[in-house]
């Protein structure tokens, strides 16, 4: 069964991730590219055999009979374009993070159950080599009850395309949190079974961003010259969640520290999980002595997240990145922000 593709965005995660991740499947057809830029969509239709291409993709999804489309924008447009599409009865993939905030997330995740269509959100990291056996040796029970979670990612210096949309809170929602907490938050909540968060204390801080502090890490310099910065660039925050157990993150675009870190941690009754910049330790008990484990990950994840979605669309089965877990993912975030704002924890509700 050929599927009809079509891409909206074509920044380079559209060109280096989705683009390149589905040109790999002889049963995806390339219909059609679009981005605002029409520079960008020309230039992408030629390099990777679009047939069409277009810079309004209200148009494009109108004109075009798609079975199934990459949503590469800005935060901003991937609400209304997400919501559009399942609409015109096409399936999604979404990147991360879902939407701006929680109440558009619901909002898609009302649409793809309206449209009885496919909605993934492109939570890459739950593909990975590491986070495939972390979640199999937790499903199995070998962690025991994983009571508390570590995670962050924290850059020397990075903060992405000052004055661009990245920095731009209306057009992006955020500044690290939602940039690079929507990782590995994911990740430390789907090995815990994704719980629902009931409160979240949480602070936030802009010391970089309005200096002209270099970027070390390889990230550009101003996209505008007097564009504007209104996020943050360091997020702290502590999550209580309904089964008691709790999860502390960390995640900045700059700071004072040795090194750029990513990392998690789990602490379960039975055995616990150190990930940090590529290498995966398990601690557990045996013979009554504590042991450190290194699991070999020189293999490729099993599960790939171009031919999942794939399967998904074609088998009628549920993507394993489901957008009801990034809604109580941007439930935390929202929480983290308002927290910070108020100056004291927050409930989290239902609705």
């Amino acid at each position: 069964m050929m599927l009809r593709y079509g891409c909206v965005g074509a920044g380079s995660i559209a060109r280096e991730k989705h683009i390149k991740g589905y040109h790999a499947f002889d049963n995806v057809e390339f219909v059609s590219i679009c981005d605002a830029n029409e520079k960008l969509a020309q230039k992408a239709a030629a390099d990777f055999g679009f047939k069409t291409y277009y810079t309004d993709y209200r148009e494009m999804l109108e004109k075009e009979k798609l079975d199934f489309i990459s949503v590469c924008t800005p935060n901003y447009l991937h609400h209304p374009v997400t919501i559009l599409a399942l609409q015109n009865g096409i399936h999604v993939h979404c990147e991360k993070p879902i939407a701006l905030n929680s109440i558009e997330a619901q909002e898609m995740v009302d649409a793809k159950n309206s449209s009885g269509k496919k909605l993934m959100v492109a939570l890459n990291n739950r593909f990975t080599n590491h986070a495939w056996f972390v979640k199999k040796y937790a499903d199995e029970g070998l962690f025991g009850e994983i009571y508390h979670a570590r995670c962050g990612w924290k850059r020397l210096r990075g903060i992405p395309g000052r004055g661009g949309w990245f920095t731009n809170k209306a057009l992006s929602g955020g500044g690290p949190l939602i940039d690079l907490g929507v990782h590995f938050m994911d990740l430390a909540m789907y090995f815990m079974g994704y719980p629902k968060p009931t409160t979240v204390s949480g602070t936030t801080y802009s010391k970089f961003s309005q200096n002209k502090s270099v970027n070390s890490s390889g990230w550009g310099t101003a996209q505008e010259k007097d564009g504007t910065i209104d996020v943050e660039d360091m997020a702290l925050g502590f999550i209580r969640l309904e089964n008691d157990a709790t999860l502390d993150i960390e995640f900045s675009w700059a700071s004072n520290i040795e090194k750029d870190e990513r990392f998690y941690e789990l602490r379960g009754t039975k055995g616990g999980a150190i990930f940090r910049n590529g290498e995966l330790k398990i601690i557990s008990e045996q013979i009554s002595t504590v042991v450190e484990l290194k699991p070999n990950l020189n293999f490729n994840s099993p599960v790939n997240e171009f031919e999942h979605f794939i399967d998904c669309i074609q088998n009628d089965t549920e993507p394993i990145a489901k957008p009801e877990e990034a809604v109580i993912l941007m439930k935390i975030i929202d929480g983290i922000y308002q927290s910070a704002q108020a100056k004291h924890e927050v409930k989290i509700t239902e609705e």
